[in-house]
């Protein structure tokens, strides 16, 4: 086997809260009828690796249900394997202990490169071509990097390289960065490299930025791939919406395209009908999924399958996630709203200017949007302003919910 592709896949995504309190992160819906997940599988797909394994561990069902036998990405056939690993010593403490705890399954693979990614990233990705980079520069590890704002480079791991992109110096989150050179958490390994090094460097919370990339930089030739294209982290409320409501811009401005024919977006869908417009409906820059009925206005938004927009409703800059419902005269603005919710008739969602941090979470929640778990139905009338946590068994008493409010 030349690659074997392990996909890190069992964080919890705290900072999505509400959104990753029943599911991992990579399992979490995204651009309408996607997974986060789905964007990493299909460039393996995309990109000829078709031996995949996923290492779970926290809240797996909906993804496990979500890749099953990899069908979509076509890993189903002969000779591709795709492949779900969870704990079986102990709970995963590191990126690197995941992978240390199935050594024997990637000795038994055999593969000549080890090709480590993260599963809840947005991006489009050839790995072909930094595989071709890792054999061309005779490297040990190569890491994928991409140039950050320097005003931002303290929130990563930075990398330091030379002309020739060979790194001397890697730096995790440094207070004053000399580059600005961000790891993706991207790396291709030689197989025999990895092991090596897993096996040798001792920690309780064994991990790639802190733990294996030091060891391996003062033994070996570590490189550093340049990768300048669209990628995202959606791991917070505020790059999540963001990153979706990129998806609505005008075809000339769009960042991400996912139309693009010759690397498709691949993912399991549900068997469902076509999007239904009404003859008073109103939509401008919005991702429409099938299955929905859009009878009212939608602007600048994100409309999962499913979704049902009554007349005189209006959703403005929010995603709206499978199945849900927003009834006649009810206003949705800046808020997330996961799957199966039923916003009663008039409520008003995203009211006012008071952007109070959330009182709970102020550190997830500040910039005015709000975030309504799954199952909930909001009471006619409702008025819900800003910075709100919204979880599955909130119980309303008032009518107005004060900004930076959680509801449980």
């Amino acid at each position: 086997m030349e690659t074997l592709a392990m996909i890190l896949a069992g964080g919890r995504g705290t900072r999505l809260d509400i959104l990753s309190e029943k599911r991992v992160k990579p399992a979490v819906p995204f651009a309408g009828k996607y997974r986060i997940i789905d964007f990493t599988l299909s460039n393996c797909s995309n990109s000829g690796i078709d031996n995949i394994c996923i290492l779970t561990q926290y809240l797996p069902l909906s993804l496990n249900e979500h890749i099953s036998t990899g069908k979509p990405w076509n890993l189903d056939h002969r000779d591709a394997s795709v492949s779900l690993l969870q704990p079986h010593k102990a709970w995963y403490a590191g990126t690197a202990d995941a992978v240390l705890q199935n050594i024997e399954f990637i000795k038994r693979k055999n593969p000549k490169y080890v090709l480590i990614l993260s599963g809840d990233h947005i991006y489009k990705m050839d790995y072909r071509k930094m595989i071709r980079f890792h054999e061309e520069n005779n490297s040990k590890l190569t890491i994928a990097v991409q140039p950050v704002p320097w005003e931002d480079a303290h929130r990563f791991g930075i990398l330091t390289a030379d002309k020739e992109n060979k790194i001397y110096k890697f730096s995790e989150k440094p207070k004053k960065p000399d580059s600005n050179l961000a790891s993706m958490g991207i790396y291709i390994f030689d197989t025999e490299v990895l092991l090596d090094a897993i096996t040798t460097v001792q920690d309780d919370n064994l991990d790639f930025g802190k733990h294996i990339i030091p060891y391996l930089l003062e033994r070996e030739d570590l490189y550093a791939y340049v990768f300048e294209d669209y990628w995202r982290d959606v791991g917070t409320y505020d790059s999540y919406l963001e990153a979706n409501i990129e998806l609505t811009a005008t075809v000339d401005k769009i960042k991400l395209d996912m139309y693009d024919r010759d690397w498709k977006i691949h993912t399991k869908s549900e068997e469902m009908p076509s999007v239904k417009i009404g003859s008073k409906a109103e939509i401008s820059q919005a991702l429409i999924s099938n299955g929905s009925i859009i009878a009212g206005k939608v602007v600048q938004s994100v409309i999962s399958p499913g979704v049902i927009i009554h007349p005189t409703a209006t959703v403005v800059n929010s995603v709206i996630l499978n199945d849900t419902e927003i009834k006649a005269g009810a206003y949705v603005e800046s808020t997330i709203i996961d799957k199966n919710v039923v916003v009663e008739e008039n409520c008003i969602i995203g009211h006012g200017d008071d952007l109070s941090p959330n009182i709970a979470n102020p550190e997830i929640l500040s910039s005015g949007i709000n975030a309504i778990a799954s199952k909930v139905v909001i009471p006619k009338g409702t008025i819900i302003t800003r910075n709100c946590r919204i979880f599955s068994t909130a119980v309303f008493t008032e009518k107005t919910i004060k900004p930076g409010s959680t509801l449980k």
